[in-house]
Protein backbone atom coordinates (compact mmCIF):
# COMPACT_ATOMS: atom_id res chain seq x y z
CA UNK A 1 0.00 0.00 0.00
CA UNK A 2 1.18 3.24 -1.14
CA UNK A 3 0.81 6.07 1.89
CA UNK A 4 1.16 9.54 2.70
CA UNK A 5 1.97 11.00 5.97
CA UNK A 6 1.36 14.34 6.82
CA UNK A 7 2.17 17.23 8.69
CA UNK A 8 3.22 20.61 9.48
CA UNK A 9 7.06 21.03 10.02
CA UNK A 10 10.27 18.61 10.27
CA UNK A 11 10.45 18.80 13.59
CA UNK A 12 6.63 17.03 14.24
CA UNK A 13 7.63 15.11 11.11
CA UNK A 14 11.50 14.06 13.42
CA UNK A 15 9.72 13.35 16.48
CA UNK A 16 6.61 12.03 16.01
CA UNK A 17 6.04 11.12 12.70
CA UNK A 18 8.89 9.29 11.56
CA UNK A 19 8.45 6.22 14.16
CA UNK A 20 5.01 5.33 12.74
CA UNK A 21 6.64 5.51 9.01
CA UNK A 22 8.97 3.24 10.08
CA UNK A 23 6.89 0.90 11.46
CA UNK A 24 4.38 0.89 8.15
CA UNK A 25 7.73 0.23 6.33
CA UNK A 26 8.53 -2.98 8.24
CA UNK A 27 4.97 -4.08 7.24
CA UNK A 28 5.60 -4.09 4.10
CA UNK A 29 4.16 -0.59 2.59
CA UNK A 30 5.49 2.54 0.89
CA UNK A 31 5.20 5.39 2.80
CA UNK A 32 6.07 8.69 2.06
CA UNK A 33 6.76 12.15 4.09
CA UNK A 34 4.99 15.70 3.61
CA UNK A 35 5.97 18.65 5.81
CA UNK A 36 7.27 22.07 5.78
CA UNK A 37 11.28 21.63 4.48
CA UNK A 38 13.54 21.99 7.15
CA UNK A 39 17.10 20.86 8.29
CA UNK A 40 15.45 17.78 10.67
CA UNK A 41 13.90 15.88 7.99
CA UNK A 42 18.01 15.03 6.68
CA UNK A 43 17.19 12.15 9.34
CA UNK A 44 14.33 11.05 7.79
CA UNK A 45 15.99 11.23 4.23
CA UNK A 46 18.55 9.25 5.24
CA UNK A 47 16.89 6.53 6.69
CA UNK A 48 15.41 5.83 2.96
CA UNK A 49 12.19 8.04 3.12
CA UNK A 50 11.14 9.94 0.30
CA UNK A 51 10.02 13.53 2.41
CA UNK A 52 8.11 15.91 -0.10
CA UNK A 53 9.05 19.62 1.49
CA UNK A 54 5.90 21.35 0.63
CA UNK A 55 4.91 25.24 1.76
CA UNK A 56 3.45 24.40 5.24
CA UNK A 57 2.69 27.96 7.09
CA UNK A 58 1.57 27.81 10.96
CA UNK A 59 -0.85 30.72 10.48
CA UNK A 60 -4.58 31.26 9.53
CA UNK A 61 -3.39 33.25 6.40
CA UNK A 62 -5.54 32.28 3.90
CA UNK A 63 -3.59 32.85 1.17
CA UNK A 64 -0.67 30.23 2.39
CA UNK A 65 -2.98 27.85 3.45
CA UNK A 66 -4.29 27.85 -0.32
CA UNK A 67 -1.19 27.73 -1.36
CA UNK A 68 -0.33 24.10 1.02
CA UNK A 69 -4.11 22.92 0.03
CA UNK A 70 -2.84 23.58 -4.11
CA UNK A 71 0.53 21.87 -3.58
CA UNK A 72 -1.28 18.43 -1.22
CA UNK A 73 -3.89 18.30 -4.21
CA UNK A 74 -1.44 18.16 -6.75
CA UNK A 75 1.06 15.55 -5.44
CA UNK A 76 -1.93 13.30 -3.93
CA UNK A 77 -3.05 13.54 -7.65
CA UNK A 78 0.20 12.83 -9.13
CA UNK A 79 0.78 9.91 -6.87
CA UNK A 80 -2.22 7.85 -6.59
CA UNK A 81 -2.09 7.24 -2.61
CA UNK A 82 -4.12 4.78 -0.93
CA UNK A 83 -3.97 6.24 2.26
CA UNK A 84 -3.39 9.81 3.61
CA UNK A 85 -2.79 10.29 7.01
CA UNK A 86 -2.86 13.52 8.43
CA UNK A 87 -1.17 15.28 11.47
CA UNK A 88 -2.00 18.50 13.38
CA UNK A 89 -4.62 20.66 13.36
CA UNK A 90 -3.99 22.78 10.23
CA UNK A 91 -1.72 20.16 8.10
CA UNK A 92 -4.31 17.62 8.99
CA UNK A 93 -6.96 19.62 7.84
CA UNK A 94 -5.62 20.74 4.71
CA UNK A 95 -4.39 17.09 4.01
CA UNK A 96 -8.08 15.55 4.58
CA UNK A 97 -9.49 18.14 2.04
CA UNK A 98 -6.91 17.82 -0.64
CA UNK A 99 -7.23 13.65 -0.24
CA UNK A 100 -11.11 14.07 -0.53
CA UNK A 101 -10.53 16.71 -3.79
CA UNK A 102 -7.92 14.01 -5.08
CA UNK A 103 -10.42 11.06 -5.33
CA UNK A 104 -7.78 9.17 -2.22
CA UNK A 105 -9.71 6.30 -1.11
CA UNK A 106 -9.05 6.24 2.76
CA UNK A 107 -8.37 9.16 4.69
CA UNK A 108 -6.88 9.54 7.99
CA UNK A 109 -6.24 11.93 10.91
CA UNK A 110 -4.33 11.63 14.36
CA UNK A 111 -5.32 15.08 16.77
CA UNK A 112 -2.02 15.97 18.88
CA UNK A 113 -4.31 18.52 20.78
CA UNK A 114 -7.40 20.47 19.65
CA UNK A 115 -7.51 24.24 18.89
CA UNK A 116 -10.73 24.98 20.39
CA UNK A 117 -9.03 22.90 23.75
CA UNK A 118 -6.44 25.92 23.76
CA UNK A 119 -6.66 29.64 25.39
CA UNK A 120 -7.32 31.92 23.28
CA UNK A 121 -9.98 34.23 21.67
CA UNK A 122 -13.34 32.61 21.12
CA UNK A 123 -14.00 33.29 17.82
CA UNK A 124 -10.55 31.23 17.18
CA UNK A 125 -11.80 28.38 18.93
CA UNK A 126 -15.42 28.16 17.60
CA UNK A 127 -13.95 28.64 13.59
CA UNK A 128 -11.58 25.47 15.33
CA UNK A 129 -14.21 23.47 15.96
CA UNK A 130 -16.53 24.13 12.98
CA UNK A 131 -13.77 23.29 10.79
CA UNK A 132 -12.42 19.85 12.62
CA UNK A 133 -15.98 18.88 12.43
CA UNK A 134 -16.29 19.75 8.82
CA UNK A 135 -13.16 17.67 8.45
CA UNK A 136 -14.20 14.87 10.51
CA UNK A 137 -17.18 14.35 8.31
CA UNK A 138 -14.50 13.07 5.43
CA UNK A 139 -12.50 11.34 8.01
CA UNK A 140 -12.09 7.40 7.54
CA UNK A 141 -10.48 6.51 10.83
CA UNK A 142 -10.10 9.14 13.68
CA UNK A 143 -7.24 9.03 16.02
CA UNK A 144 -6.16 11.24 19.00
CA UNK A 145 -3.46 10.99 21.29
CA UNK A 146 -5.26 11.92 24.49
CA UNK A 147 -8.14 9.82 25.39
CA UNK A 148 -9.85 12.83 26.67
CA UNK A 149 -9.50 14.79 23.41
CA UNK A 150 -11.33 11.00 22.24
CA UNK A 151 -14.32 11.70 24.04
CA UNK A 152 -14.38 15.15 23.24
CA UNK A 153 -14.52 14.09 19.58
CA UNK A 154 -17.20 11.84 20.59
CA UNK A 155 -19.46 13.89 22.31
CA UNK A 156 -19.17 17.33 20.18
CA UNK A 157 -19.60 15.50 17.08
CA UNK A 158 -16.79 15.75 15.27
CA UNK A 159 -16.84 11.97 14.22
CA UNK A 160 -18.38 9.26 15.82
CA UNK A 161 -15.72 6.48 15.99
CA UNK A 162 -12.53 8.68 17.43
CA UNK A 163 -9.90 6.24 19.19
CA UNK A 164 -7.65 7.54 21.49
CA UNK A 165 -4.49 5.57 20.33
CA UNK A 166 -1.77 7.41 22.80
CA UNK A 167 2.16 7.45 22.49
CA UNK A 168 4.82 5.94 23.25
CA UNK A 169 8.71 5.77 23.12
CA UNK A 170 11.42 3.13 22.92
CA UNK A 171 12.24 1.67 26.54
CA UNK A 172 15.50 0.53 25.51
CA UNK A 173 16.53 3.80 24.82
CA UNK A 174 15.02 6.15 27.60
CA UNK A 175 15.50 4.64 30.67
CA UNK A 176 17.80 4.47 33.89
CA UNK A 177 21.55 4.84 33.00
CA UNK A 178 23.91 5.02 36.29
CA UNK A 179 26.97 5.26 33.20
CA UNK A 180 25.23 7.87 31.10
CA UNK A 181 24.42 9.98 34.40
CA UNK A 182 27.96 9.77 35.73
CA UNK A 183 29.13 10.46 32.39
CA UNK A 184 26.89 13.76 31.66
CA UNK A 185 26.97 14.77 35.15
CA UNK A 186 30.87 15.00 34.57
CA UNK A 187 30.60 16.68 31.65
CA UNK A 188 28.31 19.63 32.58
CA UNK A 189 29.55 19.72 35.89
CA UNK A 190 26.36 19.52 37.63
CA UNK A 191 26.04 18.86 41.56
CA UNK A 192 22.58 18.41 43.74
CA UNK A 193 19.23 18.30 42.65
CA UNK A 194 19.10 18.50 38.49
CA UNK A 195 15.66 19.73 37.59
CA UNK A 196 14.81 19.07 33.54
CA UNK A 197 12.44 20.51 31.36
CA UNK A 198 12.23 19.81 27.22
CA UNK A 199 10.14 21.63 25.28
CA UNK A 200 10.21 24.56 22.56
CA UNK A 201 11.22 27.84 23.93
CA UNK A 202 7.84 28.93 23.56
CA UNK A 203 5.50 30.66 26.30
CA UNK A 204 2.65 27.81 26.48
CA UNK A 205 5.02 25.72 27.61
CA UNK A 206 5.41 27.43 30.87
CA UNK A 207 8.70 28.73 31.06
CA UNK A 208 8.09 31.84 32.44
CA UNK A 209 6.18 30.23 35.46
CA UNK A 210 9.27 27.80 35.89
CA UNK A 211 11.97 29.97 35.48
CA UNK A 212 9.65 32.02 38.66
CA UNK A 213 9.68 28.46 40.37
CA UNK A 214 13.14 27.95 40.56
CA UNK A 215 13.78 30.66 42.64
CA UNK A 216 11.83 29.05 45.54
CA UNK A 217 14.24 25.52 45.04
CA UNK A 218 17.11 26.21 46.90
CA UNK A 219 20.07 24.23 45.85
CA UNK A 220 18.80 22.68 42.66
CA UNK A 221 19.28 23.60 38.93
CA UNK A 222 17.10 23.60 35.88
CA UNK A 223 18.46 22.71 32.71
CA UNK A 224 16.70 23.76 29.86
CA UNK A 225 16.62 21.77 26.86
CA UNK A 226 14.91 23.04 23.24
CA UNK A 227 14.84 25.95 21.13
CA UNK A 228 12.70 27.62 19.36
CA UNK A 229 11.42 27.15 16.00
CA UNK A 230 11.34 29.33 12.75
CA UNK A 231 7.32 28.69 12.94
CA UNK A 232 6.97 29.17 16.45
CA UNK A 233 4.83 32.17 16.98
CA UNK A 234 5.40 34.91 20.28
CA UNK A 235 7.67 36.53 21.98
CA UNK A 236 10.88 34.94 22.48
CA UNK A 237 10.54 35.62 26.60
CA UNK A 238 14.33 37.11 26.56
CA UNK A 239 13.38 39.51 29.70
CA UNK A 240 12.52 36.08 31.74
CA UNK A 241 15.62 34.14 30.77
CA UNK A 242 17.46 37.28 31.25
CA UNK A 243 15.76 37.70 34.69
CA UNK A 244 16.07 34.24 35.38
CA UNK A 245 19.67 34.30 34.73
CA UNK A 246 20.56 37.44 37.51
CA UNK A 247 18.48 35.31 40.00
CA UNK A 248 19.95 32.03 39.38
CA UNK A 249 23.40 32.10 38.04
CA UNK A 250 24.68 28.98 37.25
CA UNK A 251 21.29 27.13 38.73
CA UNK A 252 19.95 28.04 35.25
CA UNK A 253 21.82 26.25 32.17
CA UNK A 254 20.47 26.86 28.68
CA UNK A 255 21.86 23.66 27.30
CA UNK A 256 20.20 24.43 23.17
CA UNK A 257 18.46 21.41 21.23
CA UNK A 258 19.98 18.09 21.77
CA UNK A 259 20.31 14.66 20.23
CA UNK A 260 20.96 12.91 23.33
CA UNK A 261 17.89 13.78 25.31
CA UNK A 262 17.99 9.83 26.85
CA UNK A 263 21.01 10.23 28.69
CA UNK A 264 20.04 14.00 29.80
CA UNK A 265 17.18 12.68 31.20
CA UNK A 266 19.15 9.87 32.95
CA UNK A 267 21.39 12.38 34.59
CA UNK A 268 18.80 14.30 36.00
CA UNK A 269 16.87 13.91 38.94
CA UNK A 270 13.21 15.64 38.40
CA UNK A 271 11.16 16.53 34.95
CA UNK A 272 9.24 19.41 34.76
CA UNK A 273 6.59 20.40 32.08
CA UNK A 274 4.09 23.23 32.90
CA UNK A 275 2.32 23.67 29.62
CA UNK A 276 -0.72 25.63 29.54
CA UNK A 277 -1.80 22.93 27.13
CA UNK A 278 -0.78 20.18 25.38
CA UNK A 279 -1.99 16.74 23.70
CA UNK A 280 0.15 14.03 24.96
CA UNK A 281 3.78 15.17 25.67
CA UNK A 282 5.96 12.38 24.41
CA UNK A 283 9.10 14.28 27.05
CA UNK A 284 6.49 13.35 30.00
CA UNK A 285 6.93 10.01 28.49
CA UNK A 286 10.49 9.45 28.05
CA UNK A 287 11.12 11.09 31.11
CA UNK A 288 8.65 8.25 33.10
CA UNK A 289 10.42 6.00 30.89
CA UNK A 290 14.07 7.01 32.65
CA UNK A 291 12.63 6.89 36.00
CA UNK A 292 12.16 10.79 36.77
CA UNK A 293 9.17 11.66 38.94
CA UNK A 294 7.09 14.50 36.59
CA UNK A 295 5.85 17.57 37.55
CA UNK A 296 3.39 18.98 35.00
CA UNK A 297 0.11 20.88 34.89
CA UNK A 298 -3.33 19.43 35.50
CA UNK A 299 -4.31 19.60 32.06
CA UNK A 300 -5.61 17.55 28.65
CA UNK A 301 -3.22 15.33 28.12
CA UNK A 302 -0.41 15.47 31.51
CA UNK A 303 -3.30 14.18 33.49
CA UNK A 304 -3.61 11.04 31.91
CA UNK A 305 -0.15 10.57 32.26
CA UNK A 306 1.08 11.46 35.99
CA UNK A 307 -0.60 9.71 38.82
CA UNK A 308 -0.64 12.82 41.39
CA UNK A 309 1.32 12.13 44.28
CA UNK A 310 2.01 8.54 42.94
CA UNK A 311 4.33 9.56 40.01
CA UNK A 312 4.51 13.04 40.05
CA UNK A 313 2.77 15.82 41.02
CA UNK A 314 -0.17 17.88 38.68
CA UNK A 315 -0.16 21.51 39.48
CA UNK A 316 -2.77 24.72 38.18
CA UNK A 317 -1.22 25.72 35.00
CA UNK A 318 -0.01 29.43 35.04
CA UNK A 319 0.92 29.41 38.54
CA UNK A 320 3.94 29.49 40.13
CA UNK A 321 3.65 29.27 43.88
CA UNK A 322 2.05 25.76 44.21
CA UNK A 323 4.94 24.63 41.07
CA UNK A 324 7.28 25.92 43.09
CA UNK A 325 6.48 23.64 46.11
CA UNK A 326 5.70 20.49 44.36
CA UNK A 327 9.57 20.92 42.42
CA UNK A 328 10.94 21.78 46.75
CA UNK A 329 9.22 18.83 47.85
CA UNK A 330 10.81 16.77 45.22
CA UNK A 331 14.22 18.28 44.86
CA UNK A 332 14.78 18.16 49.10
CA UNK A 333 13.69 13.97 49.01
CA UNK A 334 15.75 11.44 47.47
CA UNK A 335 13.67 8.97 48.41
CA UNK A 336 10.71 10.32 47.07
CA UNK A 337 11.96 11.11 44.35
CA UNK A 338 13.27 7.50 44.26
CA UNK A 339 9.20 5.96 44.63
CA UNK A 340 7.44 7.87 42.09
CA UNK A 341 10.19 8.13 39.77
CA UNK A 342 9.90 3.90 39.98
CA UNK A 343 6.34 4.06 40.22
CA UNK A 344 6.29 6.47 36.70
CA UNK A 345 8.51 4.08 35.12
CA UNK A 346 6.47 1.21 35.09
CA UNK A 347 2.88 3.06 34.77
CA UNK A 348 4.80 3.65 31.17
CA UNK A 349 5.76 0.17 30.77
CA UNK A 350 2.12 -0.66 30.90
CA UNK A 351 0.81 1.90 28.72
CA UNK A 352 3.57 4.08 26.49
CA UNK A 353 6.03 1.41 24.92
CA UNK A 354 6.54 2.47 21.60
CA UNK A 355 5.95 -0.89 19.39
CA UNK A 356 3.01 -1.64 21.54
CA UNK A 357 1.53 1.93 20.37
CA UNK A 358 2.64 1.56 16.72
CA UNK A 359 1.34 -1.78 16.41
CA UNK A 360 -2.15 -0.31 17.58
CA UNK A 361 -1.96 2.56 15.17
CA UNK A 362 -1.09 0.59 12.26
CA UNK A 363 -3.63 -1.63 12.94
CA UNK A 364 -6.30 0.83 12.92
CA UNK A 365 -4.97 2.29 10.24
CA UNK A 366 -5.27 -1.04 8.03
CA UNK A 367 -1.32 -1.50 7.56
Amino acid sequence: MLVCQVTNVDFSLRHFVWPLMRAARARGHEVVGVCAEGPLLDAVRADGFEVAGLPFARSLNPLAQARAYGALRDLFRARRFDLVHGHMPISGLLARAAARAAGVPRIAYTGHGFLFNQPGPAWRRHLSLALERAAGRITDIYLTVSEEEAVDARRLGIHPAAVGIGNGRDPGLFRPDPAARARLRAELGATGCIIMGTARLVRHKGWPELLAAMRDVPGATLWVVGERLTSDHGDTMQAEFAAATAALGPRLRMLGYRDDVAELLAAADIFCLPSHFEGLPMSIIEAMLAGLPVVATDIRGPREQVVDGQTGFLVPAGAVPPLAAALARLAGDPGLRAQLGEAGRQRALQRYVEADVLARNLDLLGL
